[in-house]
């Protein structure tokens, strides 16, 4: 856990199995400095809502955030909004910042309200009975964040950046997240929460995060849908110590790479715990005319549902990744694409330079068997280049998306 937070969760009857589904993050002194990106769905929830308007009033501030798992507080009206808001001035009655200084995270079925009357003594009894600030916390907020995630998911990295004294600070940047179904972000992310101790202002430290949504979560997809949730926050408690990192600089250079290495190693264990899923798919993209043609490239590789399927099924049909390529768009525009410049490789082994190519289909069957599948495109184009991480498509997604409400 970076310097300057302190977390816990609980279980509060959100949940039917009974487990932790309520969380609270609050900082140890002053509020952090935050950056945050949202759902683009038109139909955002209630915390997604509360969040920016909160963001809004204070100046990208924060002293508290509360997450609750079970129900998505979303097309719940009215009543939806006032629940959320109810529970955001119980969270800042018990961590003692003002109301427009919380912000919120939630994840469940949509159209179910959250239980106010039923959350409000936990949040205060959780934070009576003293929030930690190891690493179990944080793993606990993790774990109580899961719906249909198989297990947790968090990722950490520590960095040296200077010191008002000259010498230097260990900074931290530790992230979780969740999501493993409904996702597939556009301009947004799933749920993730992100802290560093270093010390940055809010708008130099929406500059490191857009980039690394954009490369990591941004290039995301388990089933093509778009969560009504979707929220990344970005926490800085300056409590490390650091001096203040400005845009433009080495350290700020330093401290974006440690954010994105965060966000990328989430993002992929997000995928490869997609709902039903079996294989993680990585598609990485070169020689494109720039970087988000190719971006755009690698998504439409691991969105496509023929593509997930085969890899299920370990079957290297390197024409349906070509029929993806050709289907990619950036901007509503097709991507241009040079056939006799295409070239595929599955597994490391090539498939395709140009026109088709000889391999051993046995062999590489065997090889798509291993836990993580990596898709080769080169267009011959540029030198443009870009990734995006995806899961198979298995009779397990459709089992839990039919039988279960989730």
């Amino acid at each position: 856990m970076p310097l300057g937070f302190r977390a816990g969760a609980v279980a509060a009857g959100i949940k039917a199995s009974g487990r932790r589904d309520l969380g609270v993050l609050a900082t140890t002194g002053q509020p952090a400095a935050v950056a945050a990106t949202f759902t683009t769905n038109r139909l955002s929830a209630a915390p997604v809502r509360l969040s920016q308007a909160h963001l809004a009033a204070s100046g990208g501030w924060a002293g508290a955030v509360l997450t609750a798992s079970g129900s998505a507080n979303a097309a719940t009206g009215p009543e939806g909004d006032a629940d959320q808001l109810a529970l955001a001035e119980a969270l800042a009655a018990a961590v003692g910042v003002p109301p427009h200084q919380t912000l919120a995270l939630a994840t469940g079925v949509i159209g179910t309200r959250l239980p106010v009357d039923r959350i409000r003594a936990p949040i205060a009894d959780l934070v009576a009975a003293g929030l930690s600030t190891g690493d179990d916390a944080l793993a606990a907020l993790a774990e109580q964040l899961c719906t249909t995630d198989t297990h947790p998911k968090w990722a950490s990295v520590r960095l040296e950046l200077p010191a008002p004294d000259g010498s230097s600070r260990t900074v931290t940047v530790a992230g979780i997240a969740k999501g493993v179904g409904m996702i597939h972000p556009r301009m947004a992310t799933m749920l993730a929460l992100v802290l560093t101790d270093a010390t940055v202002d809010p708008p130099t430290l929406h500059g490191l995060l857009a980039p690394a949504v954009e490369r990591t979560w941004n290039q995301l997809t388990v089933d093509g849908d778009t969560s009504t949730n979707d929220t990344v926050l970005l926490l800085a408690s300056g409590a490390a110590g650091t001096v203040p990192v400005q845009a433009g600089t080495e350290a700020a250079d330093r401290l974006g790479a440690a954010i994105e290495v965060v966000a990328r190693s989430l993002a992929r264990q997000q995928a490869a715990d997609g709902e039903g899923a079996t294989t993680l798919i990585t598609c990485q993209v070169s020689e494109a005319p720039d970087d988000a043609t190719a971006r755009a490239v690698a998504r439409a590789v691991v969105g496509s549902s023929l593509v997930k399927a085969a890899v299920h099924g370990r079957d290297p049909n390197w024409g349906r990744i070509a029929a993806a390529v050709g289907n990619a768009e950036v901007g509503g525009q097709p991507v241009p694409i040079d056939v006799a410049r295409l070239a595929i490789a599955i597994c490391g082994v090539p498939v395709f330079e140009g026109c088709p190519l000889s391999f051993d289909r046995s062999a590489l069957s065997k090889l798509m068997a291993a836990p993580e599948v990596v898709v080769a495109v080169e267009l011959g184009l540029g030198t443009g280049w870009g990734e995006a991480f995806g899961c198979d498509l298995s009779e397990g997604y459709v089992v839990e998306n039919s039988v279960y409400t989730t």
